[in-house]
């Protein structure tokens, strides 16, 4: 039949036209190919709409455009005849708009969001939108459950796609949301993962949790348990995102919440095979953000989790960016709130990684932001610097400066706490990574007062922990647009106030080691408010209690807790240590000695109030012996505040006794004993602690910001 349409397609009258058009999209939806014959009698058929216009009455106008609505999802090419179809239709449909009943008003609205959202929001189409929206309200006693069902999502659709909730579309959705109460018993499994889905994307965009929306949700839930078993896939995958999506937004995790995750998670097992990369992402990402907000890793979940990482693996090359960048942030929450780096979990990480570089140019802001949190996070927790992971970060560094003016404020605190978090775990500093901070900084300060507090917290932190990888004067600029938030009501928790107090410290000792800095009194005001509000509340780990020592030494304040430091003296360490002592046989040396209430000192001279660090790469940014990080920063600063002489000496200067002992003799110098004539060796005034083979204990010994612990060595 269908090479006749095409011979024939003159002889069609207004409703043949639709008939046809209708029943070739009914097909294709229902897994008809579209076949070169079939796309060539939708092409002959087109141009014949806006010839006929004026003969399609109000029905005929509401299905076919569903018709083209329903073909253009399926693959059609949005040509230029098929743009002026639409274009030709519209008009009509705003001129009849009070013929239509209420199948027709849910038509027209389904294609007029499936065709924005395949790319066509054209002026033409928001009047008719516009038109439309207040016979909803109107005929809302007409809607039958498929009607309520369609038109929900056609309002989610549309806000996601415009990223407007007009007063019309306001007024639709809540007109429509009683009716999904009283209709509550009619909908089927579809209607029901449709209806929590568009209820989901609608608060995800903006929309205020009402009583009207909280009802509606609530009697849903029920019926999710009920019909459990007769869900698609698809289903399936809305249901759990929509709900993740929900609690997110800070919807509570009702007992009905908490059932219908429980009763749906065994059909994630049991249909693994039929989920597509869409559904494999969504589902990942919904497990993930349910268990940050406080779901139980149940065995039910683990067991999901299980059944779908296989998966990523023979799906992997089907993964469209959004998916790649969603399913690594996914696994990074995961591991982050508890869950073991699996050889399942490590396989699917790793097939995922070169996808990043091969499609790095497709990677919108906020996939670049959570693929770089992803990876640091990763690597905080365990996870090795693989060199599909360094390769990963390589590729997507320089579309962080590309990309600079796309990023809203979370994700721009994400990107510097990922890039110092992985500089942390040995992350070269590269010049791209250089770059990507530089670019960054600065519109922190544009957007300063849309920060959170967690946002403050990580960007404080950042930026001293990255040290003098930071140039001064931009560093400074940052701390100062930020810490003025500090005092304003925004509700820090222990850890963001541990945080941001750590980093106004490191900020305020490179102003106090820079002799040309201007001294910022403003930042101490700062340091002592988060003193004061740290100290009234229960420092409960190690880290809080160090940060709190470091601050009562800067502030001069009595210190609430008595620091507990372990002490490891390095091999590099005993032996300069023993060099010394037999060149200068009645100086008197203390080792790991604990100044103040501080962090151990390598060596001190008793006698000459003077402080030797033997300074390990762990103290340095990317361990380049350059550039020194945060934390060494921070006690150099206090010790000379405390009225120590600090000399700092790079450990891979003392690897042999031909390299020590010209330091030796400088040292002797210092105390008053000439040393022996040869070349001589500059030192650094600074500070840097006892360099030992295992970094992350070295970390542990001096940065207060570092969590893990390690086994001495």
């Amino acid at each position: 039949l269908l090479p006749l349409v095409n011979a024939q397609k003159n002889q069609f009258t207004a409703q043949g036209i639709v008939n046809l058009l209708w029943a070739m999209a009914k097909l294709v939806d229902n897994g008809q190919e579209r076949t070169p014959e079939l796309n060539e009698a939708v092409a002959s058929l087109l141009p014949h709409v806006n010839t006929q216009k004026d003969q399609f009455i109000p029905q005929h106008i509401a299905n076919l455009l569903w018709a083209m609505a329903k073909l253009v999802d399926n693959g059609l090419e949005r040509t230029p005849v098929l743009n002026e179809a639409v274009a030709a239709l519209l008009p009509l449909m705003n001129a009849k708009k009070n013929q239509l009943n209420a199948q027709g008003i849910v038509n027209l609205l389904w294609a007029m969001a499936k065709l924005v959202d395949n790319g066509l929001p054209t002026p033409e189409l928001k009047r008719a939108l516009a038109a439309l929206l207040p016979h909803v309200n109107a005929q809302k006693d007409q809607f039958i459950p498929q009607h309520i069902a369609n038109l929900l999502w056609t309002m989610a659709k549309l806000v996601e796609n415009t990223q407007q909730q007009t007063p019309g579309l306001n007024e639709a959705v809540a007109a429509l949301l009683p009716l999904v109460n009283a209709q509550k018993d009619q909908f089927i499994p579809q209607h029901i993962a449709n209806l929590l889905w568009a209820m989901a994307k609608l608060v995800d965009n903006g929309q205020e949790l009402t009583p009207g929306l909280n009802e509606a949700m609530t009697v849903l839930l029920p019926h999710v348990n009920v019909q459990k078993d007769q869900f698609t896939p698809q289903g399936i995958a809305n249901l759990l995102w929509a709900m993740a999506k929900l609690v997110d937004n800070g919807q509570d995790r009702t007992p009905e919440i908490n059932e219908a995750v429980a009763e749906l998670l065994p059909y994630v097992n049991t249909q693994k095979y039929q989920f597509i990369p869409q559904h494999i992402a969504s589902l990942l990402w919904a497990m993930a953000k349910l268990v940050d907000n406080g779901q139980e890793q149940t065995p039910r979940l683990k067991e999901a989790l299980a059944a779908l990482l296989p998966h990523v693996n023979t799906q992997k090359d089907q993964f469209i960016p959004q998916h790649i960048a969603n399913l690594l942030w996914a696994m990074a929450k995961l591991v982050d709130n508890g869950l073991e780096l699996t050889p399942g979990l490590n396989e699917a990480m790793t097939v995922l990684l070169p996808h990043v570089n091969v499609q790095k140019d497709q990677f919108n802001a906020q996939g670049i932001a959570n693929l770089l949190w992803a990876m640091a996070k990763l690597v905080d927790n365990g996870q090795k610097r693989t060199p599909e992971l360094n390769e990963a970060v390589a590729a997507l560094l320089p579309h962080v400066n590309s990309q600079k003016d796309q990023f809203i404020p979370q994700n721009i605190a994400n990107l510097l706490w990922a890039m110092a978090k992985l500089v942390d775990n040995g992350q070269e500093p590269t010049p791209e990574l250089k770059e990507a901070v530089a670019a960054l900084l600065p519109c922190v300060n544009g957007q300063k007062d849309q920060f959170n507090a967690q946002g403050i917290a990580n960007l404080l932190w950042a930026t001293a922990k990255l040290g003098e990888l930071i140039e001064l004067n931009l560093a400074t600029s940052t701390f100062e647009s930020l810490v003025y938030r500090i005092s304003e009501k925004l509700q820090f928790s222990q850890e963001e106030i541990s945080m941001s107090l750590w980093g106004v410290m490191v900020c305020c000792a490179r102003l106090s080691l820079d002799s040309n800095a201007n001294k910022n009194n403003v930042l101490e005001k700062h340091m002592d408010d988060l003193f004061t509000r740290l100290e009234n509340t229960f420092l409960h780990n190690e880290e809080d209690q160090r940060t709190i020592v470091l601050a009562a030494s800067w502030l001069g304040r009595a210190c609430p807790v008595v620091p507990h430091y372990q002490t490891t003296i390095s091999n590099t360490q005993g032996d300069f240590r023993d060099q010394l002592q037999s060149s200068i046989p009645s100086l008197k040396i203390e080792e790991e000695k604990s100044l103040n209430s501080l962090p151990p000192v390598d060596l001190l001279l008793t006698d000459h109030n003077m402080v030797l660090e033997v300074q390990g790469p762990g103290h340095y940014v990317g361990g380049d012996f350059k550039t020194r990080n945060g934390s060494t920063l921070l006690k150099i600063a206090l010790l000379q505040k405390a009225g120590f002489e600090v000399i700092e000496i790079p450990v891979n200067m003392l690897w042999n006794q031909d390299l020590m002992k010209p330091y030796i003799d400088q040292i002797k110098a210092r105390i008053g004993i000439p040393p022996q004539e040869h070349g001589s060796v500059s030192l650094k005034r600074g500070w840097a602690g006892a360099y030992v083979t295992d970094e992350e204990h070295l970390e542990e010994k001096t940065n207060p910001a570092k969590r893990k612990k390690t086994n001495n060595q």
